[in-house]
């Protein structure tokens, strides 16, 4: 089944709108950026946020050998000289990075990050600059909308670190590669071997009769697949999230079948009569409204479905940074990053249009933002209340779609956890260990310990102060002279031990921005 074809038999089903992917564009170019691995790396003196859940500690030097971290030694005390005898000795072909007065965190995962295919042609180059450049160093793909061989190869040059990209974890969107459309649970068995066959780590579900789900999550859990969930809302009343989990669903995205599992007076969600799914505008306006008709928080309903859910081990991916434009339009349209970091080809796309997912403001009004904003407050209670209860909450920021931009939206996923009520350290957490175990992959990444992959963040301001400080743009300020500037912005990011330039990263994506424009306007002249 072609993935034109399969997204049209999704629409039919309910599972997403018909305009969901674009074409895919150019893969990524062979990798001419990056220093290493070494054969042994030295980052003397820098100030480590482990991703733990531990406080930050520094001075200390990290001892990287090619893509692993063997050693981290702390190496005096903050305000005074640091001993050279307490330090670990440089061998003759060592390299050594002084790193003092720098912060270093684990790289970060993007639980929820589509490699373009929401706008034609968006150059994969153009996608995987932003994310490392912006610190993310693993990328769990959910959907593979570009298709499969174009997402599966990708993948593999990146693990490679053929391609300048960070880790990629592909999700393969239920269906997509079957001859046929899935309508049986054999068929769903079947579909989940092939699916495992080709290398994907996992699946993407919207949304199915409940014999086909069970069938398809109970495979997934025998063929070693995670699997994650958008519970689309023309299906939501058959499987809300209570009840994909209970058949073994791993993750959840976004928030769509939640408040549907904390209802109390009511099955289906109250919809206007002239309502029609077709119509974005009516389905993202009445979203808006979902949160304030669930269960209120600490009631019965409210806390047994959070403690259920704990219970089972199941994992909240928010991407509450993709909805934001729906709280305050006016700011994410006019987002510091958008002159020199979005391509024209996104930016036509987010314009309001009745063609194009996501592209809802056809008439958006101050009633509105105002019910979003009250359905953020209820959605932010209750993942602060799961995590303070032991739930695991990730990071993820479905950029490409609602003006949001790669790494961009990242950032802000990680100020909104902010404002939800994580502290700063329980937001690195939820933005690095919390998606490795997600992943199955806490062995590897997720925190800054001997024995782990050497994917480092690395920045001169502190950012447990002020998150504004990752993002490409910096942070605006005044300086001692009374002077407003910029500062911050991700200095190095480290994957696989490989050290990447963030600044030059973004100096690329600004040119590949300027020649895109160049180029549209001479067309259109």
């Amino acid at each position: 089944m072609s993935i034109k074809h399969l997204l049209a038999f999704c629409f039919c089903l309910g599972l997403l709108p018909l305009a969901y992917a674009g074409t895919p564009g150019p893969q990524a170019p062979d990798r001419h950026q990056g220093e290493g691995p070494y054969e042994r790396i030295i980052l003397r003196g820098g100030t480590i946020v482990s991703g733990e859940g531990a406080p930050p500690q520094g001075p200390v030097d990290i001892i990287i050998e090619n893509d692993r971290i063997v050693d981290i030694r702390s190496v005096g005390h903050p305000g005074v000289p640091i001993k050279p005898s307490g330090r670990p000795k440089a061998g003759k072909n060592d390299k050594e990075i002084d790193v003092t007065g720098h912060y270093i965190l684990p790289g970060f995962i993007d639980m929820h990050g589509h490699i373009g295919a929401s706008a034609n042609d968006i150059p994969a180059e153009y996608v995987f600059k932003l994310w490392l450049a912006h610190g993310i160093t693993t990328v769990r793909e959910p959907g593979s909308f570009g298709g499969v061989d174009w997402t599966m190869q990708q993948v593999k040059r990146a693990a490679k670190n053929e391609i300048t990209a960070p880790r990629i974890i592909p999700y393969l969107g239920f269906g997509m590669g079957a001859d046929k459309p899935i309508y049986t649970a054999e068929q769903a068995r079947e579909w989940m071997h092939w699916v495992k066959k080709q290398g994907f780590a996992g699946v993407k579900m919207f949304g199915a009769t409940p014999k086909i789900m069970k069938a398809a999550l109970d495979e997934a859990q025998k063929q070693g697949l995670g699997t994650a969930m958008h519970h689309a809302q023309l299906n939501v009343v058959k499987t809300n999230v209570i009840d994909s989990a209970r058949m073994g669903l791993t993750t959840m995205e976004h928030w769509y079948g939640l408040p549907e599992a904390l209802f109390e007076n009511q099955k289906i969600q109250n919809y206007p009569p002239e309502y029609n799914y077709n119509n974005e505008q009516d389905r993202f306006a009445e979203a808006g409204k979902l949160w304030m008709q669930a269960a209120k928080p600490n009631s019965e309903k409210w806390n047994q479905v959070r403690d259920e859910l704990i219970n089972l081990d199941f994992t909240i991916n928010p991407t509450m940074t993709i909805y934001e434009a729906s709280r305050d339009l006016m700011r994410e349209r006019n987002a510091d990053w958008h002159q020199d970091y979005t391509l024209p080809v996104l930016w036509d796309f987010f314009t309001p249009s009745r063609y194009a997912h996501g592209s809802y403001w056809f008439d958006w009004t101050t009633d509105n933002e105002i019910q979003w904003k009250q359905n953020f407050q209820r959605w932010m209670t209750f993942l602060n209340d799961y995590k303070n209860h032991g739930g695991r909450i990730t990071t993820g920021s479905d950029a490409g779609y609602i003006y949001k931009i790669y790494g961009f939206g990242y950032i802000r996923e990680l100020e909104l956890l902010r404002e939800a009520g994580f502290n700063a350290l329980e937001v690195i957490q939820a933005a690095t260990l919390n998606g490795a175990e997600a992943l199955g992959m806490q062995d590897d990444i997720g925190s800054i310990i001997p024995g782990k992959k050497a994917d480092l963040v690395i920045l001169q301001e502190n950012p447990l102060r002020n998150f504004k400080v990752l993002y490409g743009t910096g942070h605006y300020r005044l300086n001692d002279n009374n002077e407003p500037v910029r500062v911050g912005g991700v200095k190095y990011t480290m994957k696989d031990g490989i050290l990447f330039d963030a600044k030059a990263l973004l100096k690329d994506v600004r040119d590949m921005v300027s020649a895109a424009k160049q180029e549209a306007k001479a067309v259109s002249n």
